[in-house]
């Protein structure tokens, strides 16, 4: 089993999904984890419920004080779906401001220290949505290439320096978000949830949806790897 005895990790989007599976994974494994989020609702009931030692109710874009880690898991994002042509500049802004935009602030408030110690593990939470394209989510998909655009060129910077930068790349999982595409499939084709539900677990060759605690097991072993960065490793069951 994997052990991060005594290390401080930092998850964002730590309140729920598959950012709450990683800091209860972490915390499983040893380390001390703090979640930050914008809600401090699920932040506060993670920290209740073992899954974490504290949180910071913040938006990752504008992070405050953060504690030194040696870990750090951008697990923050989100989307919206539409047609392209039903689709404005400020969806693509939102998008890009979400799912790398936090990450960069959050990298960036921490990285220093980390490359001072010569140790530290960012991994970055981005979709099999990172490694091809879908349909009508052309501002997620935009942007989670650009979350692994960055993931590549800066695991090359700090290569040498004890430091890597990896991308998990998941397929559709059991998460809120995932809730909310359930119902946005309903809303536009008259599918019932169970229908829904199928129609995305059809692009998985498993022929399931994963789970949060699946894409967690992934991410812990990108923070125990030293050899492995500017990865992108798929939790796609082959899909990629």
């Amino acid at each position: 089993m994997l052990r991060f005895d005594g290390q401080r990790a930092l998850v964002s989007g730590g309140g729920t999904g598959i950012g709450l599976a990683c800091a209860r994974a972490l915390t499983e494994a040893g380390a001390i984890v703090t979640v930050l989020g914008r809600r401090e609702a699920p932040l506060r009931a993670a920290v209740e419920a073992g899954a974490a030692a504290d949180f910071i109710p913040a938006d990752a874009r504008a992070p405050p004080s953060l504690p030194t880690v040696t870990i750090l898991v951008n697990a923050a994002g989100t989307a919206v779906s539409a047609p392209f042509l039903k689709t404005d500049d400020e969806a693509f802004r939102a998008a890009l401001e979400a799912n790398l935009m936090s990450a960069v602030a959050l990298t960036r408030a921490l990285l220093p220290a980390m490359l001072e110690a010569r140790q530290g593990r960012v991994v970055n939470v981005a979709s099999t949505a990172a490694l091809k394209g879908y349909a009508y989510v052309a501002p997620y998909v935009a942007a989670k290439h650009a979350l692994l655009g960055f993931t590549r060129a800066l695991g090359l910077e700090v290569a040498s320096r004890g430091v890597t930068v990896n991308c998990v790349c998941p397929g559709f999982t059991e998460t809120p978000l995932l809730e909310e595409s359930v119902a946005r499939i309903g809303a536009t084709t008259g599918r019932d949830p169970a229908a829904a539900r199928a129609a995305l677990a059809m692009g998985n060759p498993q022929g399931r949806l994963f789970t949060s605690e699946e894409v967690a097991e992934a991410v812990l072993f990108l923070c125990a790897a030293p050899g492995v960065n500017g990865a992108a490793l798929p939790v796609s069951g082959g899909e990629v």
